[in-house]
């Protein structure tokens, strides 16, 4: 049986499981605070033009979004999840490694794609880990998922403070000391047991219907990640462009942790927005701002409009993500839990890497005006959502018994 629970204090949840939860958001996500911003300056350096930085941004995406589902699956089978986290982090950190050694468009096309499928499992499996801790014990997801948040912005900083001093040759170190940490944290990570079909949380409704075959969580899941990865285009090629402006590593460093930093916001948050608002409106809100965003983006030169800009990821990444992570707690049992997210990845991942490639070409053929095209993107992507939330049966919604009100 499981413990008693108490939605508002997690008794009954292992101990420590929060902080420990917390520790293993804040590795990967530390990896990807120096990957994300700076990795396409340190393909920059050794002379890759648009087109070839594009393919090797994109193609490990691709690569992901084909091996996580598949381990997820498995995950969802294991006494352990954790275990996945401890091989994932090893064989991410030898890729890292190999890196040192590829200058040359194929090496590193194909060594950072390696490096894609082995680290594709290991977000999607902690982020299973925490979401039983929701279902189980009633804790709060925001309150885990911040400090991965807080570790993307300091590595971002810090990987901003030595790109600014001694270049893009400070990547591959950085990204190898964050993937040992990957390493540690999975040695610590919060051991739960397999999957469980019975015991949710007092304070979620019980899932019905299909799961992951729910035709509106499947239309859910699409629209928000062409959302999603209206943002290709930005990960791609917006610290280039702010290099090319003028703006210091420092200054690239805090245009990218303030992003993250609103994200930080709304995840602190999270309790307050959910009792405040339902998940649809959370994702459909977050849609209508990324249009806004990619807009107003072409018309900005200087530091502070890209830094009000870069707030507003707050709304275009953690609203949407907040609000879908709820409607995958609504619809889908525990015993999929690694399969949803792998799902949910594997959506994103497509999309993303998809346009990323795209962003390549369209970025060279159209420069600044690309953003528009991004824009076109995201409104696309909340057609598609709005379209999920008509379809979504009438008997179950995150808020109550009948279809959450618009």
């Amino acid at each position: 049986m499981i413990p008693a629970q108490n939605p508002s204090t997690g008794e009954g949840a292992p101990p420590r499981f929060r902080q420990l939860s917390a520790l293993c958001y804040s590795a990967p996500l530390l990896v990807n605070g120096i990957v994300l911003p700076f990795f396409p300056v340190w393909l920059a350096t050794h002379q890759f033009n648009d087109h070839q930085i594009g393919t090797i941004l994109a193609v490990p995406m691709v690569v992901r979004v084909l091996v996580a589902p598949i381990v997820a699956v498995f995950a969802d089978r294991m006494q352990e999840r954790a275990h996945v986290l401890l091989w994932s982090g090893i064989l991410s950190l030898l890729t890292a490694i190999a890196l040192c050694w590829t200058t040359n468009f194929w090496p590193v096309l194909i060594v950072f794609a390696l490096q894609g499928a082995t680290f594709a499992p290991y977000v999607p499996v902690v982020e299973s880990i925490v979401i039983s801790g929701v279902r189980r014990w009633g804790l709060d997801y925001g309150s885990m998922r911040v400090w991965g948040s807080v570790a993307f912005i300091i590595s971002t900083l810090i990987g901003g403070e030595l790109v600014g001093n001694w270049g893009g040759a400070m990547v591959l170190p950085v990204m190898i000391f964050g993937f040992t940490l990957t390493i540690v944290m999975a040695v610590f990570c919060p051991r739960i047991g397999p999957t469980r079909r019975r015991g949710q949380p007092i304070n979620l409704p019980a899932t019905t219907g299909s799961g992951l075959r729910e035709p509106h969580l499947l239309l859910l899941l699409l629209g928000v990640s062409i959302q999603q990865a209206s943002h290709a285009l930005l990960n791609a090629f917006s610290s280039i462009y702010w290099h090319q402006l003028g703006f210091s590593g420092t200054a690239v460093g805090l245009l990218w942790s303030a992003g993250v930093a609103s994200e930080v916001t709304v995840f602190f948050l999270s309790r307050r927005l959910n009792r405040r608002f339902n998940a649809w409106t959370l994702i459909r809100f977050g849609c209508a701002v990324s249009i806004c965003r990619w807009v107003f983006f072409p018309m900005e030169t200087s530091f502070i409009g890209f830094l009000m800009l870069q707030c507003l990821h707050g709304f275009t990444y953690a609203f949407v993500h907040t609000g879908v992570q709820r409607r995958i707690v609504a619809t889908v049992q525990e015993t999929q839990e690694a399969s949803a997210q792998g799902a949910y990845f594997f959506y994103i991942g497509m999309a993303s890497g998809l346009m990323t490639i795209a962003s390549g070409y369209i970025y060279s053929a159209l420069g600044l005006d690309s953003y528009y095209v991004m824009a076109c993107v995201a409104a696309f992507g909340l057609a598609l959502v709005i379209i999920a939330y008509y379809l979504q049966p009438q008997r179950l919604a995150s808020g109550g018994n009948t279809r959450e009100p618009a």
